[in-house]
């Protein structure tokens, strides 16, 4: 079983990811397609006149601030647009893809978050109003169901609390979730760079391996997102992913590279 999480920046090219899905899926693999949505996101944000925020933790880690305006727009870019072409894509190849999201049959669901603590201009601070989660629970029996009547899940990074709300939640923490729950036993995490990178942006400076035990040190060298792509990296592990793989999603046959070597290894 594999996990599979595209993220959503610009330059990544779905339709060589969805070559290699269907190559992969008609040679009798089974997997789970977990994907992003931030470019997609901010360009309808900004068409709106509600344009992103962007918040960092006292961790340091940088997210969306998600006010109730924005979980709509994030809704519309991800649920709708981003999950509806890639099925599109992956049906025109003879996968038959079903998109949904986390809240569809409560498919991922934890707590909201209704205030977040940030850092904005050197002083800690708590933002009210806000719609993003932590996931607690996945419905595996339904992802199982769908795998065995020979549908490829696309899930789109939303979760439902556990009162009912739609909550945004990050896309690697879900697709760590999904793996974990699943057993699987790789989880690949795909985006528009080849991996952790010792000297950002410089692409020459890849780090191909990473031993498990000594993931908290390279955390240093993570900059913005793939700071994130270590936490749910480190959560897969725990849940007892074998190993996790940062790769590069704008190359032909991204997740073949991948498993072949390619990225970031970790194990």
């Amino acid at each position: 079983m594999l996990v599979v999480k595209v993220g959503g920046s610009a330059g990544n090219d779905y339709d060589a990811l969805c070559d290699d899905i269907a190559g992969r899926w008609q040679a009798g693999e089974r997997m789970v397609l977990v994907h992003g949505g931030s470019d997609q996101t901010n360009r309808l944000a900004e068409a709106l006149g509600h344009p992103p925020r962007f918040v960092t933790s006292p961790g340091g880690h940088t997210s969306r601030y998600t006010d109730r305006r924005s979980l709509e727009i994030f809704m519309m870019a991800t649920a709708g647009l981003i999950n509806k072409q890639l099925v599109e894509r992956l049906q025109m190849r003879g996968v038959m893809a079903l998109g949904l999201s986390g809240i569809d049959g409560r498919l991922l669901e934890g707590k909201r978050k209704s205030t977040i603590r940030v850092i904005e201009q050197g002083r800690q601070m708590i933002l009210r109003d806000d719609w993003t989660g932590t996931i607690d629970r996945v419905n595996v029996s339904l992802l199982r169901a769908l795998l065995d009547a020979g549908y490829l899940p696309v899930v789109a990074p939303l979760a439902c609390s556990t009162v009912g709300e739609a909550v945004n939640v990050d896309g690697d923490r879900a697709a760590a979730a999904i793996a974990a729950a699943l057993g699987a036993q790789t989880l690949v995490l795909l985006s528009n760079v080849p991996g952790l990178l010792r000297n950002f942006p410089d692409e020459a400076s890849l780090i191909s391996h990473i031993p498990r035990a000594d993931l908290e040190s390279y955390l240093d060298y993570a900059a913005g997102r793939m700071k994130k792509k270590l936490l749910g990296a480190q959560e897969a592990l725990a849940g007892g992913v074998q190993r996790v793989i940062l790769a590069d999603a704008r190359v032909p046959a991204s997740i073949s590279q991948a498993l072949a070597g390619g990225g970031t290894h970790i194990d």
